[in-house]
């Protein structure tokens, strides 16, 4: 999959990289309460591609990610 961002009532929230529809999917349940946090309860979570900007700062934090040792399978995305 590519680079995707996670919005909440349109508003980027965080950008990851999911290896599947099936781990995007679980992302989106089990971090609703996360993403979610602090709003209203009719609060709507969408997906979309990363834009240029998005895509490049978790770019940049998987590149930290693997000055430390850490693998690539281990990162999946940062809060925006």
């Amino acid at each position: 999959m590519r680079v995707t961002t996670i919005l909440v009532n349109d508003v980027p929230r965080a950008v990851v990289w999911p290896v599947d529809r099936k781990a995007l999917a679980r992302f989106l349940r089990n971090g609703h309460g996360y993403l979610t946090e602090g709003l209203p309860d009719d609060a709507i979570v969408t997906h979309r591609d990363a834009e240029h900007d998005e895509a490049a700062r978790w770019q940049s934090a998987f590149r930290l990610h693997q000055a430390w040792g850490g693998s690539d399978d281990t990162f999946f995305g940062i809060p925006l």
